[in-house]
């Protein structure tokens, strides 16, 4: 009887122990499962009536200024501009689904841009699509534009591709952390250089004139020069357009800003430029009668999924994983501000994660890198004194060495400083043990 009893509390303690360990694995399952697709922690909860609405309204801007955005940006990338208009929209379903920020606008983003198109044009240079004419040889050669793009196009979704492997492995291996030294005035000085990087690259569209695309080390300073030493070929009437448009964003962000409260949706200056501006250039036919350079016909709908050309991958490896770290570090950092200032929190690794799914699927209907878009009001916003230092380093380096070692030098500082002031820490807590060792220490300073 005894032996009756025990071996049915034996059994019963075990059919515990199964029902304990069944509860932690759907408990650890459900964790996994919600830590992986942060949507599933919102939309079940989502309050329709009070939130519905401004996310439509919210939505609707942002993809008005996705739209003319996603055009210049894919020419800053040296690839059409209807490839800007692809990546503005497969990414940004996806970020939906895999992303921690409620705030951050995933899509085409003038520094990457920029990057991607240093590397298409160093891999894919004119000099390698000039032909002889079929007519005769006293001819010119002539550069052959649709073989030229479409390598190019080919060189930017392979990249994509790898800077999503990049990332989402990087994710995995909980390299996140980084966020951490990706302190605010690190964050303002890197976004201040890259404002900078972006104005020298328009320079030569602002004023119409042609020069070479430079890249790496002192590539501002070169392109500047570039510019200036064709300052005499300028054309007035693309300037002339260049300078209302410009006048016009201003005037309409200052009136955003003032009547704010008043105001039900922000007026969407961006849109009001690209159709007026469109309709003026078709209706005096400036590209004809006034050489102004036009984006031109923009095919409709989307393409087809197409496998990437990997064969192109030997001499991208560096490049990817350096755009694969400032894309990184441009969304983490708007995300945490934007968190910091909502009451909510995000995961970097599951940032890194969901931007390299970004980028790997959408690489397969070809788009190009993309990262979040930061707002000028956040670069432009003041800094504290202590921290000046930071800014300073960030801001000189990413202006003069380029983008990503300018980020590198930058994050590299910013370790330092935190190192130093973690040990200057310490030893002022060591002090503290010691009242002899306190004094010493008043009286030097003193």
């Amino acid at each position: 009887m005894l032996e009756t009893s025990t071996h049915h509390t034996e059994t019963t303690r075990m059919d515990s122990l199964h029902q304990r360990k069944y509860h932690l694995l759907l408990i650890d399952s459900k964790a996994v499962l919600l830590s992986s697709l942060p949507i599933l922690t919102w939309l079940p909860s989502y309050p329709v009536k009070k939130w519905l609405f401004h996310d439509v309204v919210s939505g609707l801007s942002t993809g008005v200024v996705q739209l003319p955005q996603g055009l210049a940006y894919a020419m800053l990338a040296a690839i059409p501009p209807v490839y800007g208009l692809y990546s503005s929209f497969y990414p940004v379903l996806l970020y939906t689904f895999f992303g921690t920020s409620r705030h951050i606008s995933i899509g085409t983003f003038a520094v990457i841009s920029l990057m991607i198109g240093g590397v298409v044009v160093r891999e894919a240079p004119d000099s390698m699509f000039y032909m002889q004419p079929a007519n005769g040889t006293n001819m010119s050669a002539v550069l052959d534009v649709e073989t030229r793009d479409a390598a190019r196009v080919q060189l930017a979704v392979v990249l994509t591709t790898l800077v999503g492997i990049i990332q989402f492995v990087l994710g995995l291996l909980r390299f996140g952390f980084v966020a951490i030294y990706l302190t605010e005035p690190l964050v303002r000085g890197f976004t201040t250089a890259a404002a900078v990087h972006v104005f020298i690259s328009q320079l030569k569209y602002l004023l119409g004139v042609k020069t070479r695309r430079f890249s790496g080390p002192l590539s501002a300073i070169f392109s500047v020069q570039a510019v200036l030493s064709h300052i005499t070929d300028t054309n007035v009437t693309t300037l002339i357009m260049g300078l209302v448009c410009i006048v016009f964003l201003y005037g309409i962000k200052s009136m955003n800003e003032r009547f704010k409260k008043k105001l039900p949706v922000p007026i969407p200056g961006e849109i009001i430029v690209v159709i007026v501006s469109t309709g003026i250039s078709y209706g005096l036919r400036l590209s004809q009668d006034y050489r102004v350079d036009v984006v031109g016909k923009i095919p409709s709908g989307l393409l087809p999924p197409a496998v990437p050309h990997f064969s192109l991958l030997n001499n991208l490896v560096a490049d990817a994983f350096a755009i694969a770290i400032v894309g990184f570090s441009m969304s983490i950092s708007l995300s945490k501000i934007f968190a910091l200032k909502h009451g909510y929190s995000v995961d970097g690794n599951q940032e890194l994660i969901a931007l390299g799914l970004c980028n790997f699927i959408s690489s397969f209907f070809q788009t190009f890198a993309i990262t979040c878009s930061m707002s000028r009001s956040l670069v432009q916003e003041s800094t504290g004194g202590k921290t000046q230092a930071i800014w300073l380093v960030a801001f000189t380096a990413s202006v003069l060495l380029g983008l990503d070692y300018g980020l590198m030098v930058a994050v590299t500082f910013a370790i330092l400083t935190v190192v130093y002031r973690t040990q200057r820490y310490r030893r002022l807590a060591a002090a503290r043990c010691h009242p002899a060792v306190l004094t010493h220490f008043i009286r030097r300073r003193v």
